[in-house]
């Protein structure tokens, strides 16, 4: 098991793993070419830029912790670890990197087990980088955070994606959302999933909720909201959200009333 010592000097390093990345993707922006964009699938959109940023924070992570695995959004190591496993999107958000829309992250988190103990996401063009470690807070830029006081949804921002390929469920999604535009302060769609769980453990937005996620498009951000005092759930107020495919965070006062909500439209999902 890693010492908190060792674990906090990772957690240094990931920082700075992060912040070189994140430094090599907003260049790359600058003279990005759209004619190199492959599609993985319909609207499911992935560059050279997310493929080297995997390949630069895989290779960096290994050197730092060498009996890791991986969990990695585009494949470059797949091998999983017996105990400690990085879970890494190289970049959150890559269609508004795309289309040039300034949210996009870097995330990367470290699972032992099946917990995640570490999460980093660095935000690229606001230069922000969010991280926590199990038991020892939330911080942004060496600054403590902490979910908003907010304690119901009159009285709340909301953040939310919106489906982009599989549309079966598109009803459920207009329905609740719907329904929340007429209780909260309104709903935001940021485009990067990990940029959504920090901005509600900064306080910021009061809930986020999402279908069909991925490991690594939550891992890192709800270790986060978890140490800046929120609570995260799956949609049926479980803990199977990291590999459930579904999320709710909150500042953790509107979480009841938030599912309250959101069971109506997907109570049977």
């Amino acid at each position: 098991m890693l010492t908190k010592e060792t674990l906090a000097r990772l957690l240094e390093k990931t920082q700075q793993i992060a912040k070189e990345v994140g430094s090599f993707i907003r260049k790359e922006r600058q003279h990005f070419d759209v004619e190199k964009v492959e599609h993985k699938g319909f609207n499911d959109l992935v560059s050279y830029v997310d493929k080297e940023a995997e390949r630069m924070i895989v290779e960096r992570l290994s050197s730092i912790l060498p009996e890791a695995g991986f969990i990695t959004e585009e494949g470059t190591n797949q091998t999983l670890g017996e105990k400690y496993n990085w879970i890494i999107d190289p970049l959150d958000g890559t269609t508004n990197f795309i289309h040039g829309i300034p949210v996009f992250s870097v995330s990367i988190a470290l699972m032992e087990e099946q917990e995640v103990i570490m999460g980093v996401v660095y935000e690229v063009n606001r230069h922000e980088c969010f991280y926590a470690l199990k038991g020892s807070g939330a911080f942004c830029n060496d600054t403590r955070i902490h979910v908003s006081g907010a304690y119901n949804l009159s009285a709340s921002l909301i953040s939310t994606g919106f489906p982009y390929y599989n549309f079966e469920l598109i009803d459920r999604y207009l329905n609740s959302m719907k329904a929340l535009m007429q209780k909260t302060h309104g709903l935001r769609r940021l485009g990067s999933a990990a940029v959504d769980l920090c901005y509600v453990a900064t306080g910021r937005t009061e809930g986020f909720f999402e279908y069909n996620l991925n490991s690594y498009d939550v891992a890192a951000g709800v270790i986060i909201v978890q140490e800046a005092g929120g609570k995260v759930t799956d949609f049926s107020g479980g803990e199977d959200y990291i590999f459930g495919r579904n999320v709710v965070a909150s500042n953790g006062a509107i979480h009841a009333e938030f599912l309250g909500v959101l069971d109506e439209f997907w109570g049977k999902s």
